[in-house]
């Protein structure tokens, strides 16, 4: 393809509460198996786009290690590659990310120093699959200066979280608000732009010397009326993980046989890195309807509508309802969990009960395994 892509995936969302406190949003458990950056990564894979940076800072080791191989996603392998992107000290500049635009002012040797003449940027933190391919005939078609994928929400959601678009008949965006206080269309961005590469170059140094960090403020909005903007609407799946309900129901929805299908049997599949574990293994008395159990997971007790990661271990007589189990959790026995997300590599002592009443519930405990 002839794009080279970034993710974005350095920033840090105080509504996802506890969950946000060990790890970037990029890096968030999904699905079982994946994490919520394994699919833009996989969406680039697929879309043949083989040199992919990916900008991170707040909380970034855990997503370090599980982008340490680009083998996953099968980048490049002698042209092209992944490339991790951190705040440097540097003779220049010595500050942290103050922005989206900014985090690619401070890694602009990326783009000059690449030949593609084409440029996809997404977000770390969506749970969707696209073929970036059409994307970038869409926008050679339209002779756009800029595309933003964009997406009808359902009725009843709360779109004043997201970056709202209005477009005229020929679908050039002539309104764009980046969460407005009240939304005047269910139109919203995908966080997913397709840009031509020098023009990228010319607007982030602009930006820079102008001390502007924001990529949506600074230039999506402020060049509405300017450059030629596009949208390209999608109806697919999509998701994007923003806060501890978002984040809950995403998950929820793997277990319902449609989505599943789509993501997991239906070509081009989603890539993440794998790990060396045993199959699930369920002991004498284990009842689990309707749920998702990884690998390396121990189950002794009820498991019911609820998403199980890996190797965690579920005791004797425990019951797991509409709750979401992260990786490497211990449980009791005769522990009741039910409508809660429980932190990963906890210990939840045994005759524990946890309760979601006023929607969902953080457990976190403190892992009494490791303690001498």
């Amino acid at each position: 393809m002839r794009a080279i892509g970034i993710v974005l995936a350095g920033g840090n969302n105080h509504r996802m509460k506890e969950l946000s406190q060990k790890r970037a949003i990029g890096a968030m458990p999904v699905a079982g198996s994946y994490r919520s950056i394994d699919f833009a990564l996989s969406s680039m894979s697929n879309s043949r786009i083989n040199k992919v940076a990916v900008f991170t800072q707040y909380n970034a080791r855990s997503l370090n290690e599980h982008l340490s191989s680009s083998k996953w996603w099968d980048f490049g392998r002698k042209q092209g590659g992944l490339y991790v992107f951190t705040p440097a000290v540097t003779a220049d500049n010595s500050n942290w990310y103050r922005g989206t635009a900014d985090a690619i002012a401070q890694n602009i040797s990326f783009l000059k120093n690449s030949h593609e003449p084409y440029v996809v940027i997404a977000s770390g933190d969506c749970v969707y699959k696209m073929d970036f391919n059409k994307v970038l005939e869409y926008h050679i078609e339209k002779k756009a200066d800029i595309t933003v994928v964009c997406r009808d929400m359902e009725v009843g959601t709360d779109v004043e979280r997201y970056g709202t678009i209005r477009m005229n008949e020929e679908s050039r965006i002539e309104e764009f608000e980046e969460k407005p206080l009240v939304a005047k269309t269910n139109t919203v961005s995908c966080g997913i732009y397709v840009i031509r590469r020098r023009q990228l170059i010319e607007m982030i140094e602009r930006c820079a010397e102008e001390d502007r960090y924001d990529f949506v403020r600074d230039i999506l909005i402020r060049y509405k009326d300017v450059k030629k903007i596009y949208g390209y609407k999608i109806r697919d799946y999509w998701r994007n993980i923003a806060s501890v309900d978002d984040y809950f129901q995403t998950n929820m929805d793997f277990l319902k046989p449609e989505v599943r299908d789509y993501f997991f049997r239906q070509y081009p599949d989603i890539y993440s890195k794998v790990d060396d574990l045993p199959p699930a293994k369920y002991n004498v008395g284990a009842q689990v309807r309707n749920s998702l159990v990884s690998s390396g997971c121990i189950v002794n007790g009820t498991v019911e509508g609820s998403v199980i990661f890996k190797k965690s271990y579920i005791g004797n007589n425990c019951v797991i309802k509409n709750s979401i189990i992260l990786n490497d959790v211990y449980i009791g026995d005769n522990t009741h969990i039910e409508n809660c997300i429980v932190e990963s590599r906890g210990t939840i002592p045994a005759n524990s009960y946890h309760f979601g009443e006023n929607g969902v519930k953080i457990v976190v405990e403190r892992n009494d395994r490791y303690v001498i």
